[in-house]
């Protein structure tokens, strides 16, 4: 029985510097929308080097999209290019300053791939999404004659406290 509907998200995007960085804060923004705030660093982190891939090398276009998909406890994260090449897990010396990007994937994520997609391909990577708590009705005021009563949401939930004296 799935008890939360899938969450998807996509964006579409040059993979130029600048729009790297910005497509990382819209996606942040999103998983702190769907409550998965623990997800924000390795999500934005694998996000970030699928980007700088594309960017590197990705022809004949740096045109790609990036999906986010939210089912039961996991989430995904792929980015669509129209580069047929598949890239591959290697292993890079100590000295190389690239080369490692697969690796680290693979070593944030629960779980990765690569597969061929129309005339490019996909490239994703899973990471385990927190259960969420279902959600609770949020309680109407409470009603007292004389009295003003204050309302304020706390971390631990909803507050009320007499803010003075009402009409006498």
């Amino acid at each position: 029985m799935i008890r939360q509907p899938s969450r998807h998200c996509t964006v579409e995007l040059q993979a130029l510097p600048a729009r790297i960085g910005q497509v990382r804060h819209v996606i942040s923004a999103q998983l702190r929308y769907w409550h998965l705030d623990p997800l924000v660093d390795p999500a934005a982190l694998g996000l970030t080097e699928l980007l700088a891939n594309v960017h590197r090398h990705a022809r004949p276009s740096k045109q790609c999209t990036v999906q986010l998909c939210v089912l039961i406890d996991q989430l995904t994260v792929a980015v669509h290019d129209h580069d047929p090449r598949l890239p591959q897990l290697r292993a890079a010396d100590t000295w190389e300053t690239c080369g490692r990007g697969l690796a680290l994937i693979a070593a944030l994520s629960e779980s990765w791939g690569v597969r061929p997609d129309g005339a490019g391909k996909v490239v994703w990577f899973t990471l385990p999404a927190l259960p969420l708590a279902p959600q609770e009705p949020v309680p109407g005021p409470p009603h007292r004659t004389g009295t003003l009563l204050e309302h304020t949401w706390t971390a631990a939930g909803p507050r009320t406290r007499i803010r003075g004296a009402g009409v006498g």
